[in-house]
């Protein structure tokens, strides 16, 4: 062991190491001449103990609960920077001829719709639409629809755009300042990435045929430096209040939409029903399609296998009755389908009060006093954060709801048995 020691201990160390004449200092001289810090023998510190040591909320459970806090290190990441080719299509003159663009690596899974946001920042809704609705956008040379995905390496070919120039601060008009006050009196949640909106009945979400205002062309004045304005996460029906998720940043977007698409979204809506449904709590299982009509169209009860059917479940549960003829129904979607809420209640014949589309009760007289409206709040939207948390918000009975419960003496702030219903 000498010998070892005389080898690798240069003469100063080993004149140290004689002056202390011990072996603690012969150890600490030899990690000094290996490059190491030594402070002496390992003492047993706090961190270091077992996990079977540690309080059971620093333990990683089995199987994290549904909603439970999204992991940190997975979320916490920094806002993907826009891709190049978006950066440099909006410092380009206005494309006003035919052109091919390719797919890149950071646009791979993109909407066919956001990519075109992400290339030209500034090209409205409308205008995104009318293009890929009218075939003049072609993605491998055949026609795409705006919800498509594109993939890296595709060509997509681009027609002439007419892009609106870029709001800058300050430059709003008396009614985009308006307008922006209206989605601030809406607001029930908002920070950098995520808005959360009291939509009021009768203001739709999208645009259609003769609409003149709806959220998405509200949320216009709300673009940033880049351009780039909020986007739509979800829908709700046009007669329907309550929580409407909008993401400000496409981050956001991407992360809240996969949170729909893999069902981490947990939705509650509250209803006013014709009767009151037995049991009281229950799962209603349907297929579901489109009938369309000269005047309208409507969601019918299919079978499986029928064109353009989709599978519904709607779990429900009364919450209070006001006798036998109505019921606060409280109800938790676990599909989103068109009018999911409004076909299934209808179909276990106690429609929601005042639905101008599925209410078909004959000889059924509304109570004096209630409103001939859509009685449904979207009441509360629970939700992963794209930075790590959980968005809750609820939004309260709007003007005629709460009249009606008023009457009824319904009390708003009961247990609301739905809390309890399965998630799939």
């Amino acid at each position: 062991m000498s010998r070892r020691i005389k080898r690798t201990i240069s003469p100063r160390d080993r004149a140290k190491a004689g002056a202390k004449g011990s072996v603690k200092g012969r150890d600490r001289d030899r990690d000094q001449d290996r490059g190491k810090a030594v402070a002496g023998p390992r003492s047993r510190k706090p961190d270091d103990r077992k996990s079977s040591d540690r309080p059971f909320s620093q333990r990683a459970a089995a199987k994290p609960p549904r909603f439970a806090e999204p992991r940190r290190d997975r979320l916490q990441r920094p806002e993907p920077a826009a891709p190049k080719p978006a950066k440099a299509a909006a410092e380009q003159p206005l494309p006003t001829k035919v052109q091919t663009v390719v797919v890149t690596a950071d646009e791979n899974g993109m909407r066919v719709d956001r990519f075109l946001e992400a290339r030209f920042p500034g090209l409205s809704f409308s205008h995104i639409q009318r293009i890929v609705r009218k075939g003049e956008l072609r993605v491998n040379g055949k026609r795409a629809d705006s919800k498509d995905r594109l993939e890296e390496g595709q060509s997509v070919r681009i027609p002439p755009l007419r892009l609106d120039t870029p709001k800058t601060t300050g430059t709003l008009s008396e009614a985009e300042a308006k307008t922006l006050q209206a989605l601030k009196d809406m607001t029930l949640y908002e920070d950098d990435d995520v808005l959360v909106l009291n939509k009021p009945a009768g203001l739709a979400v999208q645009g259609g045929s003769g609409m003149t205002r709806h959220v998405d062309q509200m949320l216009e004045v709300m673009r940033d430096a880049k351009g780039q304005k909020p986007r739509l996460v979800h829908r709700i029906d046009r007669e329907t209040s309550g929580c409407l998720l909008i993401a400000k940043t496409r981050f956001a977007a991407s992360f809240l939409t996969g949170a729909f698409r893999h069902r981490s979204a947990r939705k509650i809506y509250w209803a006013l029903v014709a009767g009151v449904p037995k049991p009281k709590q229950g799962r209603i299982s349907t297929y579901l399609a489109k009938e369309e009509s000269e005047e309208d169209s409507i969601m019918r009860i299919a079978e499986h296998g029928d064109e353009g059917a989709s599978h519904a479940v709607t779990y429900y549960a009364v919450v209070e009755a006001s006798a036998t003829k109505l019921a606060w129904v409280s109800l938790k979607p676990v599909t989103g389908r068109t009018h999911q809420l409004r076909a299934h209640m209808a179909h276990i014949d106690h429609a929601i009060v005042g639905d101008p589309k599925y209410f078909n009760k004959e000889n059924w007289q509304l109570p004096g006093g209630l409103q001939n409206r859509l009685h449904l709040l979207a009441r509360r939207i629970v939700i992963p954060h794209p930075r790590g948390g959980v968005i809750d918000v609820s939004a309260p009975l709007p003007p005629h709801m709460l009249q009606s419960w008023n009457l009824l003496g319904l009390e708003a702030d009961r247990f609301d048995p739905i809390e309890n219903a399965p998630e799939e």
